[in-house]
């Protein structure tokens, strides 16, 4: 009985207040409250942690399939992108190709335009050319004719009576008028 007793007697002393320490006696610690409350806490413990890990794994799962659901968006936007970047990359090749193309045919063409022009430049000139020397050519016999004519009149006023110098007058006359026709 008397170790009955000195187990209360021990429990009346305290440590002071504000310490913290370990009670290594068995009867003074009291198993059975211990593993009462260790019970309770673990069965009501069990159900609070479950519904915690049940929220925080539903809140990683919503999250993981959101994420995969984003990802999957920005795949078809990546695929939507190269799309039209190949799309954007051929139509370039095609106006740089008939850009070029179209550039030698413009260069074609103005060569083209200006050797016709030149051709024709020459072909006027030319044409000026042996027009003016055609007029030069017929003025020339115009002067020429008109001074034999005169030439020969003098010589017939001089030699010829009136009468034959009348009839020789007219016959020129005449003769001027059919070369003056024909110059027209």
């Amino acid at each position: 009985m008397k170790n009955i007793t000195d187990s209360f007697i021990s429990l009346g002393h305290w440590p002071f207040a504000g310490s913290f320490g370990f009670n290594t006696d068995i009867l003074a610690t009291n198993p059975i409250n211990l593993s009462v409350v260790l019970g309770v806490l673990i069965y009501f413990g069990k159900g609070v942690l479950n519904d915690l890990l049940g929220n925080r794994k539903q809140r990683i799962l919503s999250t993981i399939q959101s994420s995969e659901e984003l990802r999957k968006g920005a795949i078809e936007q990546l695929d939507r992108a190269r799309t039209r970047l190949r799309k954007v990359e051929m139509e370039a090749d095609e106006y740089r190709i008939n850009g070029y193309f179209e550039i030698e045919q413009q260069k074609e063409s103005l060569i083209n335009a200006a050797s016709k022009s030149l051709e024709l430049f020459e072909s006027n000139k030319n044409q000026t050319l042996y027009l003016e020397q055609q007029r030069a050519i017929n003025q020339v016999r115009q002067r020429v004719l008109q001074q034999a004519l005169q030439g020969a009149l003098e010589t017939l006023n001089s030699c010829l009576n009136s009468e034959l110098h009348f009839r020789t007058v007219r016959a020129n006359i005449s003769v001027l008028g059919t070369m003056e026709q024909i110059i027209d």
